[in-house]
């Protein structure tokens, strides 16, 4: 893998069908996705060559069910890039690299915030 391509697209099954077109376009893999607003709005990360993902993204794009939000590719991501994308991975493929090196994502409260505790301290 030397390069990410980032797709966002309006809804799951929009994305879904934005995933399957890709993989089958060239030789990506999906690295991770995530998901805003209660699904309504999905980011895609595949990964591969460069060449491949940018075969990818065009073939997602134009083909898909809906037309995406935003999309981009980063060739040789910085590591800090890549453990982004590690740390979104860990959550959806329940690996455990997240816990072990205590990475916490933006937007994410802390493991022992409590909103109820917080709300009734005042």
């Amino acid at each position: 893998m030397n390069a990410y391509g980032f797709i966002e697209i309006s809804g799951v099954v929009a994305a879904i069908d934005v995933l399957d077109i890709m993989c089958k376009a060239a030789n990506v893999e999906l690295a991770t996705w995530e998901r805003k607003l209660g699904g309504r709005l999905v980011t895609l990360v595949i990964e591969g060559e460069v060449e491949a993902v940018r075969q990818a993204l065009e073939a997602g794009s134009s083909n898909g069910i809906k037309k995406p939000v935003a999309s981009g590719i980063l060739a040789n991501p910085h590591s800090e890039i890549q453990r982004i994308v590690a740390i979104s991975a860990s959550r959806f493929k329940g690996k455990d690299q997240a816990k072990k090196q205590e990475y916490k994502m933006l937007g994410q409260d802390p493991p022992d915030f409590n909103l109820k505790e917080q709300l009734n301290k005042d």
